[in-house]
């Protein structure tokens, strides 16, 4: 009978599954999650000195960065609250790491050199952006 309890109960338990298996194959970009906290990747204070250090700042505006004032690529002052890295990558702290270490194994061609930052400096890196208000 379609009006029982077990058929209805038949179609619930199907309709379950279906969403799991939807929910399952879902691409990651379509519900990117927030950043960790800051402080859960690295110095955030190195990080600062970092970008400086590196000249970021040649390409980006970043807060609180001496001479991080130019326009040529993105700002980095929100990095914590966009959705994506480059326009493409959710925004999570190991892809953020990867994309400062090596921009283009990521995105071939892309305008963001490879500046020579060691993992554990772009954890620092991506501590202070993530950091940011």
């Amino acid at each position: 009978m379609r009006n029982s309890p077990s058929h209805r109960a038949t179609l619930w338990r199907s309709s379950l599954c279906l969403l799991a298996v939807l929910a399952a194959g879902c691409d990651s970009r379509d519900t990117p999650q927030p950043p960790a906290s800051a402080g859960t990747i690295g110095n955030a204070e190195r990080g600062q000195r970092l970008l400086a250090q590196f000249q970021c700042g040649a390409c980006h505006q970043i807060p609180q960065v001496p001479a991080a004032r130019s326009h040529v690529g993105p700002s980095l002052a929100h990095m914590g609250k966009q959705s994506y890295i480059a326009g493409q990558f959710p925004n999570q702290p190991e892809t953020l790491v990867r994309w400062i270490v090596d921009p283009q194994s990521m995105q071939p061609g892309t305008a963001m050199p490879a500046m020579g930052v060691s993992p554990d400096q772009a954890r620092d890196m991506a501590a202070y952006l993530y950091g940011l208000p």
